[in-house]
């Protein structure tokens, strides 16, 4: 493909610029905090602005008991299909719109989408609303260019990262509504990246027995017990740093309780207390093993403790992303336009995060992850207050994502 074609391409990101900055703003303003997870209205919204666009939106409903079984209140996932000339591959481009709590401390209102100094603010201006105006503007850009194109592309916005994805990626391919060839999905900073850790989170609820907190002997004491349970878990942390990984970008295993619930007023023995609890994997690791030890060590530590019983349930187990035959060719060409595009080398690693990405992957797809963001995950302030995107990132990105694209088709 010619250089022309690439300046032309470029050259279209600029001078639409804004107007994708601002169809990244309707994207952050519409609320899909999950819990709860009332994200259909979000697609609906996001399916109107693309079908402005001249383009057509395939909205697919999950289930409403399946969704509200999983502990969701309502999901459609959205795919938009550019079919081209045969003979080339079919790349999907997915991100995420559901979202974590805006949660407190922030000095710009969470779902204002102000624009202040270089900077777009709202909750998922980094991770990952920031993606579906990257990709959407990559492909109008690409398609400007009137050249011919082999291949096929998709758009996938889905709404299940946060809970793991199995009612997102997972659900369309489950399915079978898709089958692509390669994936990019949504990115969080510079990096691309080509593998991360598997993730296991357990409920953990520890019954004992209420009583009166003037005769505390009357009852048996859940909060007590669950004492026992973190004093393990965290007794476990020296332990798991000196597992290494070899996967550049990750590290060691990690483990934490992240939720605590319980107990009925300050004078009465807690009858009931229920911990959630999250432990990374690093690729090496086997999940089956790993939940069987995280399992073992939490029974133990109450296995003598008279009137408790403890019940563990599996909130979810996503595998680790790993790279994939293929990937190196995506990886290759982001990392050709990141160079030029951006002026310096875009590395390719792995996270300790754990993404949706996953499921593509354990169908067999090569997937990589990659979109707008800064230099580090940190410098966006992902899933804190004040979370912000500069708006020269979110250009970069998208020139990076059309020039990959024009590298698949336009041959």
């Amino acid at each position: 493909m010619t250089m022309n074609a690439q300046e032309k391409l470029v050259d279209w990101i600029d001078a639409h610029f804004d107007e994708q900055v601002a169809f990244l703003q309707e994207v952050i303003r519409i609320p899909t905090d999950t819990p709860p997870g009332n994200n259909a209205p979000h697609a609906d919204a996001v399916a109107t602005m693309i079908e402005a666009l001249g383009w057509s939106a395939e909205k697919h409903a999950v289930p409403e008991q399946a969704v509200r079984d999983y502990g969701m209140e309502s999901i459609t996932n959205l795919i938009v299909r550019r079919p081209y000339a045969a003979g080339g591959p079919t790349i999907a481009l997915n991100a995420h719109g559901d979202v974590v709590p805006p949660g407190d401390g922030w000095v710009h209102p969470p779902y204002g989408a102000v624009v202040e100094d270089g900077y777009i603010y709202g909750r998922a201006a980094a991770v990952s609303k920031s993606d579906f105006s990257t990709y959407i503007f990559a492909v109008r850009a690409l398609e400007a260019l009137g050249v011919p194109l082999k291949g096929g592309l998709e758009l996938h916005f889905t709404y299940d990262e946060e809970f793991g994805g199995l009612l997102g990626p997972g659900w369309l391919l489950e399915q079978k509504l898709t089958r692509p060839d390669f994936v990019i999905a949504a990115g969080f900073s510079y990096n691309i990246v080509t593998a991360h850790n598997a993730c296991l989170q357990l409920e953990v609820t520890v019954h004992g027995k209420s009583g009166h907190g003037a005769m505390p002997e009357t009852g048996h004491d859940a909060l007590q017990a669950a004492t026992r349970i973190l004093n393990a878990i965290y007794g476990q942390l020296p332990e798991l740093k000196k597992i290494k990984s070899k996967v550049a970008g990750i590290d060691s295993p990690t483990m934490l309780v992240g939720r605590i619930d319980g107990g009925t007023n300050t004078n009465v023995v807690p009858g009931k207390v229920v911990l959630k609890m999250d432990r990374r994997m690093i690729p090496e690791e086997d999940p089956v093993a790993v939940e069987a030890q995280v399992r073992a060590l939490i029974e133990d530590a109450v296995r003598d403790e008279p009137g408790i019983r403890v019940e563990i349930r599996r909130l979810l187990l996503s595998h680790a992303l790993r790279p994939l035959p293929g990937s190196d060719k995506l990886v290759a060409s982001l990392q050709k336009n990141g160079r030029q595009v951006i002026g310096e080398e875009i590395t390719a690693q792995g996270t300790p995060l754990y993404a949706d990405a996953r499921l593509y992957g354990e169908h067999g797809i090569p997937a990589v992850l990659y979109g707008a963001g800064p230099r580090t995950v940190p410098e966006s302030n992902a899933k804190k207050a004040d979370e912000r995107l500069a708006l020269e990132d979110l250009r970069k990105a998208t020139k990076v994502v059309a020039l990959t694209l024009l590298d698949f088709f336009g041959r």
